[in-house]
C-alpha cells in the first residue's frame, strides 16, 4: 500500500499535522516499503524545492549566502524531520497491530488445515513403506472398555483417519464387566503380536469393576505407547529425549500449531494452565526442551491474570469454560485452546454449543494468533496419533533390517 502524503505546507509548524491510516498490521517487508515510500517523498520535496529555485529569476539556493541560506537549510531539515517521523509512526503502528483506532483481530491457526497437511504428508510414508517392503502396512489397536458415546465418537475419528493414511487399524471393544486382569491380559496380547505397531487404551475405562488407570496404561510395551502416556515414555520426555520417546498427542499437536505461526518459543515466556499427564505436564516439557522459560499454573496458582498477562506464548487445558479472560491475555501473544466444553446456548438445535477454555471474542481482540474451538487442537490430536503410529512402525522397521 502506498504511503499517504503529509499536508503539503510542511515548513508551517504552526499548522496541526495528522498521521494517517497506513494499513493493517504490515509485516517486516511492508514496513521496509512504508519507510522506503516515506524517505522517496522526503527526497522528492528536495529536488522539487531545487529544480523550483532553478526556475526562479532570483538567486538559486547554493548562492545564497548568511541568514538567508541558513534559513533555507533550516527548513529542508525539517522536512526530512517530517518524513522521518512519519515514516516511524508507520512502523509504530505496524508493529502494536493497530489500524487506526481499531486493533486488527487475531489470526486464527487452523487445526484442520494443519492436520490435513499431516495426514497427506503420512499416507505418502505409508505408501513408500508399502513399495519397499511389499505391502507392508503400519497397524493400530485402539482398545476400549465399556461403550460410553462419546469414547465412541473419538474412536470413529481415530479409524477414520487410519483408513485414509493407510493405517491398518482395529478397534477391540471389551465389556463394562470387564476385570482389571482381563484388560490386562488384552494389552499383555497386542504387546507380543509383532504386526502391531501402535496400541492406545481408550480412556476413561468404563467398567463397573475398579480399575487401575496407571497400571493399565504403563502396561502398554514403551514401543508401542503411540498415546505416550506410559511412565517410560514420559520420563524420557521429561529429560529431553525427545527423539527417543513418542510424545502425547495433544501437546505434540500443540507445538505443530505454534511452528505454524512462525513465531519462534526459544527466548519466549511460555504460561500452561493446567498441569495433566495428558496435556499440562508434557506441554510443560516440550516447551522447555524448545528452549523457552516455561510457567505452569493450577487450581492453587496466585495471581492467575498477571501470569497470563506475561505470556508470549499461552497453552490452557484447564477443563474449565471460557475461564481465560480476553483482557488477561498479552498484546499479540500466541494463544493454544485445549479446552472442549460444553454451555447451553438456546439457538442450537441440540441446546448447547462447544467452546474453549479462552473466552474467544475477547481474546481475538489482543492476541496475535488463536486457536478456535473446534477445529483448532482437536483435529491435530488425531493427526499426531497417526504420526506416532507411523513413526513406531518406521522404528519397526529399523529395528527388524539392524537384527538381519
Amino acid at each position: 500500500m502506498e504511503a499517504r502524503e503529509p499536508p503539503q505546507d510542511v515548513t508551517d509548524t504552526n499548522k496541526p499535522i495528522t498521521v494517517q491510516n497506513i494499513g493493517p498490521d504490515p509485516g517486516d517487508g511492508t514496513k521496509q516499503l512504508h519507510l522506503l515510500s516515506f524517505l522517496k517523498l522526503g527526497t522528492s520535496h528536495l529536488v522539487q524545492n531545487k529544480h523550483e529555485k532553478r526556475s526562479r529569476s532570483g538567486p538559486s539556493a547554493s548562492s545564497l549566502t548568511g541568514p538567508v541560506q541558513a534559513h533555507w537549510f533550516q527548513l529542508t531539515l525539517t522536512k526530512l524531520n517530517l518524513m522521518l517521523s512519519l515514516a516511524a509512526s508507520s512502523l509504530r503502528l505496524g508493529a502494536t497491530g493497530y489500524h487506526g483506532s481499531r486493533r486488527l483481530l487475531a489470526t486464527a491457526i487452523s487445526g484442520n488445515k494443519t492436520s490435513r497437511l499431516v495426514r497427506e504428508r503420512l499416507k505418502k510414508d505409508v505408501e513408500a513403506m508399502k513399495n519397499q517392503f511389499s505391502g507392508f502396512r503400519p497397524s493400530l489397536v485402539v482398545l476400549q472398555v465399556g461403550d460410553r458415546d462419546d469414547s465412541n465418537l473419538y474412536i470413529s475419528h481415530k479409524l477414520k483417519a487410519a483408513a485414509e493414511i493407510g493405517i491398518d487399524a482395529k478397534h477391540v471393544r471389551l465389556p463394562h464387566t470387564a476385570t482389571q486382569d482381563e484388560v490386562l491380559q488384552s494389552i499383555l496380547s497386542v504387546n507380543e503380536n509383532p504386526s502391531i505397531h501402535g496400541l492406545i487404551v481408550q480412556l476413561p475405562l468404563d467398567s463397573v469393576n475398579r480399575i487401575n488407570t496407571e497400571l493399565i496404561t504403563n502396561a502398554v510395551s514403551p514401543d508401542k505407547d503411540v498415546d505416550g502416556l506410559s511412565c517410560i515414555n514420559a520420563g524420557k520426555l521429561s529429560r529431553g529425549d525427545l527423539h527417543d520417546c513418542f510424545i502425547p498427542c495433544t501437546p505434540n499437536g500443540c507445538m505443530e500449531l505454534i511452528r505454524q505461526t512462525g513465531v519462534s518459543v526459544a527466548g519466549k515466556h511460555a504460561v500452561v494452565i493446567g498441569r495433566s499427564k495428558i496435556v499440562g505436564a508434557p506441554m510443560h516439557d516440550l516447551l522447555l526442551w524448545s528452549h523457552a522459560t516455561v510457567t505452569t499454573c493450577h487450581s492453587k496458582t496466585a495471581d492467575l491474570p498477571g501470569q497470563v498477562g506475561r505470556a508470549d506464548i499461552l497453552v490452557v487445558g484447564a477443563g474449565r469454560a471460557e475461564m481465560v479472560r480476553g483482557e488477561w491475555v498479552k498484546e499479540g501473544a500466541v494463544v493454544i485452546d485445549c479446552g472442549i466444553n460444553h454451555i447451553p446456548d438456546e439457538t442450537k438445535p441440540s441446546g448447547k454449543r462447544v467452546v474453549g477454555d479462552v473466552h474467544f471474542t475477547s481474546a481475538n481482540q489482543r492476541a496475535g494468533f488463536i486457536t478456535p474451538v473446534p477445529g483448532g487442537v482437536g483435529p491435530m490430536t488425531v493427526a499426531m496419533l497417526m504420526e506416532n503410529t507411523v513413526q513406531s512402525a518406521h522404528r519397526f522397521l529399523q529395528r527388524s533390517q539392524s537384527c538381519r
